[in-house]
């Protein structure tokens, strides 16, 4: 894998803020990582247990987000990454395009059969978390790729944002289905967390994967090449 530093812009910070900034973005990328294991781990138990279609999508799009970074560190591990690029995005985005249709069936099959999710406060507390750390790494990530002029950070920060909403949308679902009865609720939560696993698979197969949180682990530059996210 490669060094990840930042593009160097003119005015930018001195050696020794670099350093530290270089080292924040690392750190923030380590943590959305083993953050998204975390969430997947207890997302996909939740919805297990609960029988619900949008805390199992909201889990297994962390799964996801985790084994793209693992695609990405394969494909620099190699000694021609150029190479096994096309193979790392064809990857990552048939993942998200399955994730979507696993979901959208389950999700469509259970508005047709009415099933309602069952109440579950692991999974309300997992999408509540979530909602308060997700905006938070974001906004830190933001502002640290802006000082240090870095557009792979800047655009992590969008995909952390991202999950932010996928956080909101399983939050009201969970809610709704839980405190007014509206079963459909956690059914509608899923297909929209399908569809923005859509549009995270279409990126990824333009070979957007600087917006994976693998991207600023990845860039030699920080920004890919051909990545218009950035």
């Amino acid at each position: 894998m490669s060094s990840g530093l930042p593009i160097h812009v003119i005015g930018g910070p001195d050696p020794s803020r670099r350093a530290v900034l270089v080292r924040r973005v690392r750190l923030l990328v380590a943590f959305t990582i083993a953050y998204n294991v975390i969430e997947a781990v207890v997302a996909i138990a939740a919805g297990a247990i609960a029988g619900s279609a949008a805390l199992l999508g909201f889990g297994l799009d962390s799964v996801i987000e985790v084994s793209s970074a693992l695609a990405v560190a394969w494909q620099f591990a190699g000694r021609d990454p150029e190479a096994r690029e096309k193979v790392a995005l064809r990857i990552i985005a048939f993942s998200f395009f399955g994730l979507a249709a696993f979901v959208s069936y389950d999700a469509v099959t259970s508005l047709i059969a009415g099933h309602a999710a069952d109440h579950s406060g692991l999974g309300i507390g997992i999408a509540a978390l979530s909602l308060l750390v997700m905006p938070a790494a974001s906004w830190i990530q933001r502002r640290t790729g802006n000082e240090l002029g870095s557009h792979s950070a800047v655009a992590d920060s969008k995909q952390t944002l991202l999950c932010t909403y996928m956080s909101a949308a399983l939050l009201v679902g969970l809610l709704a289905n839980s405190a007014w009865g509206w079963w459909w609720a956690d059914s509608v939560a899923a297909l929209v967390i399908a569809a923005l696993a859509v549009g995270e698979g279409i990126n990824a197969w333009r070979g957007e994967v600087c917006c994976t949180p693998a991207g600023a682990l990845a860039s030699h530059d920080g920004c890919d090449k051909g990545c218009a996210c950035c």
